[in-house]
């Protein structure tokens, strides 16, 4: 107990360094935003005719997006959002390089009263590595 007291910065930042690691764990059981893989993703592609939203930069897209694709950057995302509002009541899947910036589009969407928002999980490059088509630009 002397320790904890004479070095209470130490235990300070060791207990906020930890709960900062964990924090991604626990906000992905919170988030409503569905994390799917490559199976599944194709499965609501073919047989829902979800709706693919790439939430990358242009020179990222250019680069590469998965098939009919809807192209809105996340930096873009709020003043263009109208345009997916036709397709609140279907399965929309964000993605972007690896996951990150989709959760971020996922919970914009469900904000917006999306019923069916999915982020494909690892993004791009989980596409690519199960050898699914890209289009390029």
């Amino acid at each position: 107990m002397d320790f904890i007291v004479k070095n209470w910065i130490l235990v300070l930042v060791f207990v906020l360094s930890g709960g900062m690691l964990l924090w991604p764990l626990v906000g992905k059981r919170f988030s409503r935003v569905q994390s799917v893989g490559t199976v599944r993703a194709t499965q609501l592609i073919n047989a829902e005719d979800a709706v693919l939203v790439d939430v990358r930069e242009t020179s990222e897209y250019e680069g590469g997006r998965l098939p009919n694709a809807r192209h809105i950057p996340l930096s873009q995302l709020d003043e263009r959002i109208g345009e997916l509002a036709r397709y609140k009541g279907k399965p929309v899947i964000v993605y972007c390089a690896t996951g990150q910036r989709a959760a971020k589009a996922g919970a914009a969407l469900l904000k917006q009263g999306f019923e069916q928002v999915y982020q494909l999980s690892g993004g791009v490059k989980a596409w690519k590595d199960a050898n699914l088509p890209l289009h390029k630009s």
